[in-house]
């Protein structure tokens, strides 16, 4: 008897050790762990764990199983990705039908998770996670599969690979990912060297941009996120900072800094950080955890994001990406802003997923008489991680490139 996960769902674990059991169908494969910090990042390259290097501060390998004891993590471990790789011995092997996962612990149901297949010719998965939260751990299903092999995982994870004492197993750069990025309408070498796990939705959303005959043109990109209570489980698990991936991604498209400006909105003063292709992964939790739980409060978000842009001093449009999951308490405000904002080179998207009623932004555009050329809205479902990538870029750039071309 068992219980299943979706991508992106977790469950709590129980004191004592832990252990993923791998099995590929079709595939030989390898299973490694990296030991992670609280910026996401290995501590040294001691902290992957493989068949050269079995065992590290209570994570071990067994054949395709790893195993952490929970009580032996050292507090300055976050998190430990449990990771499986095409077998070396496969020249041009990939996946295509994801590994099955089984967690289990003493005494315990075991949970399993099967990820979505695979399309882009991955040779790695990020099959799972396991973190702190609170004072206890839980794990992740994760799924994340890199087509640029282990050196992408390594790059994206801190991993040193060029000392021959701790290269890991598995295909170290395919000529397919060599080559993906000179297949883009904008060079996305950046995306490839700092964020290889992101170069194929940057791909996705560069195919959106040609296909709006956007392609080399910039923008700034923002990102506004709900912080209301009731976005608890969506930031639980995973589907925000799957979000921001996505939006990050894009933004590698149309501001080649790297970099997208990130609000909080809640029922305080709106919080701003950022969020790199250096520091992504997880960079979400990190930060919303420093921001207080309420109503969301929109209008100061938009008013916070304006007056970054300006303070900026930015010749390129401003693309404000505006994440709401119910209906805004300051429906008034909201509108001002907008009609304010048309003439300062700022286009709101907002792109509705989670469990309100978002009819106040569907119907923005509805009257004749009061309609915004600077906005749109976007339904990107209860899981916009679901949605399949082409999908998703059309949804957020069809409306920006009408209004950018005007």
């Amino acid at each position: 008897m068992s219980t299943s996960l979706l991508k992106g769902q977790n469950t709590a674990l129980s004191a004592g050790s832990v252990s993923f059991t791998v099995k590929a169908t079709g595939l030989a494969v390898d299973v490694s762990a990296l030991l992670l910090g609280a910026g996401g990042k290995v501590r040294s390259d001691d902290d992957l764990v493989f068949y050269n290097h079995p065992q590290h501060d209570g994570v071990s390998i067994s054949g395709s199983t790893v195993t952490a004891d929970l009580n032996r993590l050292p507090t300055d471990v976050a998190t430990v990705a449990v990771v499986v790789s095409v077998d070396p011995q496969q020249p041009g092997a990939v996946f295509t039908t994801a590994p099955h996962l089984t967690i289990t612990q003493p005494g315990t149901q075991a949970v399993t998770f099967i990820a979505p297949d695979f399309t882009v010719k991955e040779t790695v998965v990020v099959l799972a996670e396991l973190y702190r939260r609170g004072d206890g751990w839980k794990a992740r299903a994760v799924g994340q599969g890199y087509a640029s092999g282990l050196a992408g995982l390594a790059t994206d994870y801190g991993v040193d690979i060029d000392d021959p004492g701790t290269q890991p197993p598995g295909p170290l750069l395919p000529a397919q990912t060599r080559s993906a990025a000179t297949d883009a309408a904008v060079n996305l070498t950046k995306v490839e060297r700092q964020a290889p796990a992101l170069l194929e939705p940057a791909r996705q959303a560069s195919q959106a941009l040609v296909r709006t005959g956007l392609e080399g043109r910039r923008a700034a990109v923002y990102l506004v996120l709900d912080h209301d209570w009731h976005m608890e489980e969506l930031y639980e698990s995973f589907a925000v900072q799957a979000f921001a991936e996505r939006v990050l991604a894009l933004s590698a498209n149309l501001d080649d800094d790297g970099t997208v400006p990130v609000i909080f909105s809640s029922g305080r003063e709106p919080f701003l950080e950022e969020i790199r292709l250096d520091n992504y992964r997880g960079r979400i939790g990190q930060l919303h955890t420093q921001v207080d739980w309420g109503w969301g409060n929109v209008a100061d978000a938009m008013r916070r994001a304006v007056s970054h842009y300006q303070e900026s001093a930015a010749a390129d449009p401003a693309f404000v990406v505006i994440q709401v999951g119910d209906e805004p308490w300051d429906k008034a405000e909201v509108r001002s802003l907008l009609q304010n904002s048309a003439a300062l080179g700022v286009f709101w998207l907002f792109v509705g997923f989670g469990r309100g009623k978002l009819a106040f932004y569907k119907n923005l555009n509805a009257s004749v008489s009061a309609t915004f050329n600077n906005v749109a809205f976007y339904d990107a479902s209860k899981n916009p991680g679901s949605v399949p990538g082409e999908q998703f870029y059309n949804g957020l750039v069809d409306a920006f490139s009408t209004w950018m071309k005007r």
